[in-house]
């Protein structure tokens, strides 16, 4: 039985592997490379994150993107030249390369416990025990399209994860319904592509991130007002980046409100001189219903005044986010879906990531409303290594027997003080 399985090969399936690989625990990673970057953004796209905040992490934290950037005479900045799609990926794929070897192109489709742990069927028939599983599943799974457009079939409404490839949609028309990066991101690509496009949002402006001097550092006034951190500039951006094991001790109800609200919908900045001025905005409605007439979409929009808009369409895109909701990891048993513990959907989780099913282990954007914002971003995953690293080392030399774990209660009073 192998000690540990990793489900995901993303930013944070790949730096927990890395921190794993020299500890000598027997441990596989099964997943598609990068999969939510390489085939579920569009091309073209830039990372809103700044460069420095945009690593895959390793122990020695030897394999940066900077590092990267310079072994293959790519043009970097810390936080004055936007990442590309393109960079990031390839990143990915050479640490893979040079940090993660072992990396399985297999896809996880059932998990059920076992009396020692856990029993993994993959994609391609492979039976696999393990001890412990950390789920690393990215946002795969947690596509959220607003129940008054989710009857509509897929010709006529998708969600923004679906999108990699635009040039479908030359010479088309599409409404974007939302006003974060993903929904400013797909306005101006398809704008490049000769797409009918205009975008749809609830709120009365767009707001899209500072745009960075290029070659004049912050004064130090600006630095100690709004200080940097890998969530954006600002206190609470600096706390909630940097102290992920003091938020995780807040009250729940503040944390997921936390969650919810701190860092709304917002642009890069260099999106915004591709969509203010370019794109059509009808701004400050929210879609009541729709329906499709003679080949196209009809949407019925209202303003907070009570104004109402028809709009026509040939395709709708719902750049609306995502929801954890682990109900929807089909791949779970309905034994172990009945025993966790949730809160707002996302599991609940101990101060080492472990779920209230003893030795499963969420990560990434599922761990947000435990660990903070900073959980759906890439930057997330140097915390989340270190800290299972340390929380699985102490697991497996313990020889924890997960069938007779009472529950994650035990687990806590347990870890207390350790880590």
């Amino acid at each position: 039985m192998l000690d540990i399985a990793i489900i995901g090969a993303g930013p944070y399936g790949l730096s927990i592997a890395a921190y794993l690989r020299s500890l000598g625990l027997s441990f596989r990673i099964f997943g598609r490379l990068m999969d939510s970057w390489q085939s579920h953004m569009p091309k073209g796209m830039l990372l809103k994150s700044d460069g420095f905040a945009s690593n895959i992490y390793d122990p020695e934290h030897s394999f940066t993107i900077k590092r990267f950037c310079a072994d293959r005479g790519i043009v970097y900045s810390d936080n004055e030249i936007p990442v590309s799609l393109e960079t990031f990926t390839a990143y990915g794929m050479a640490f893979k390369e040079r940090l993660v070897p072992q990396l399985e192109d297999k896809l996880l489709v059932g998990l059920e416990r076992v009396p020692k742990g856990f029993q993994l069927k993959l994609d391609d028939g492979e039976i696999v025990e393990a001890g412990r599983v950390v789920l690393a599943v990215g946002i795969t799974h947690f596509q959220h399209i607003p129940a008054n457009l989710a009857h509509l079939e897929p010709e006529f409404v998708t969600h923004s994860y679906r999108h990699r490839d635009l040039e479908p949609f030359r010479g088309r028309s599409v409404v974007i319904l939302g006003g974060g990066a993903s929904a400013t991101d797909l306005a101006g690509l398809l704008r490049d592509v000769d797409v009918d496009v205009q975008l749809v949002a609830r709120q009365s402006e767009l707001k899209f991130h500072g745009k960075p001097q290029v070659g004049k550092p912050r004064s130090l006034w600006r630095r100690i007002r709004s200080p940097q951190s890998g969530l954006g500039p600002g206190w609470r951006s600096r706390f909630y980046a940097n102290s992920a094991s003091t938020f995780h001790l807040l009250p729940e109800r503040l944390r997921l409100e936390i969650v919810r609200t701190h860092l709304g919908p917002s642009g890069g900045w260099f999106a915004k001189e591709k969509v203010v001025g370019r794109v059509p905005l009808l701004l400050g409605y929210s879609t009541e219903n729709a329906h499709v007439h003679n080949g196209k979409v009809r949407l019925t929009a209202r303003s907070a005044n009570g104004s109402q808009r028809e709009i026509i369409t040939d395709h709708v895109i719902t750049a609306t986010g995502y929801k954890v909701d682990t109900q929807r990891l089909q791949f779970l048993s309905a034994e172990i879906r009945s025993k966790l513990e949730t809160a707002g959907g996302s599991p609940v989780l101990s101060s080492t990531f472990e779920s209230s099913v003893p030795g499963l282990y969420f990560v990434g954007i599922a761990a947000a409303n435990s660990f903070g914002p900073g959980m759906r971003f890439a930057f997330g995953a140097g915390f989340t290594a270190e800290r299972l690293r340390q929380a699985l080392v102490k697991s497996v030399s313990r020889g924890r027997s997960f069938s007779s774990v009472p529950g994650m209660a035990s687990a806590e009073k347990e870890e207390a003080g350790t880590l």
